[in-house]
């Protein structure tokens, strides 16, 4: 089937819903389609279903076909490689599984952890409390309002050097202070 009769063939389903000129298309190119997707890699089932697909855009889509850019052919075999990358992508995608253990949300703390992290919560505070001013504003910034160091020295109007030595004198102080993290009761 030459090019002319193709595009023919694809204006009469784009303007009439022509279903005899779209069996005729669908006659020519399912096969071709099929070959195509199992040179791509596609097995033998799958290539039959993406041909399908395809051809099955193609009739939704007819109007949207513009001979001037492409023929037919052109047009279905693209459609077709489309759908064979689509359908790659969502192979790649795991499944969902409700038990992996990232989607579990993480047990409440048990009653003793609990006083532990209330505990530590309240040597920070007394410890940030021995801080100069100016170090725990640039602590705020940087771990509590998750500014970078950059933008902390535009928005405190000092240069970058200075932000990232008050923060790390500060860190030092507060690693000093509070030791090594572990309870000695």
């Amino acid at each position: 089937m030459d090019r002319g009769r193709q595009a023919s063939l694809m204006q009469a389903v784009a303007e009439a819903g022509d279903r005899a000129a779209f069996g005729t298309l669908y006659d020519h190119f399912a096969p071709r389609l099929k070959a195509y997707l199992m040179r791509l890699g596609a097995a033998e089932d799958v290539a039959e279903e993406l041909a399908q697909e395809s051809l099955i855009v193609a009739w939704r889509r007819a109007a949207g076909f513009d001979p001037v850019q492409a023929s037919v052919a052109t047009w279905l075999f693209t459609i077709a490689r489309n759908k064979r990358i689509d359908r790659l992508r969502r192979e790649k995608r795991p499944e969902f599984d409700p038990n992996d253990p990232a989607l579990v949300p993480e047990a409440p703390p048990l009653p003793d952890q609990g006083l532990d992290v209330a505990r530590d919560e309240a040597r920070l505070r007394a410890a940030l409390l021995t801080l100069p001013e100016e170090q725990t504003r640039l602590l705020r910034l940087a771990f509590f309002s998750d500014l970078s160091h950059r933008d902390i020295a535009e928005k405190e109007r000092l240069p970058l050097g200075t932000v990232k030595s008050r923060i790390r004198l500060a860190l030092a102080r507060l690693k000093a202070q509070l030791g090594d993290g572990e309870n000695t009761d």
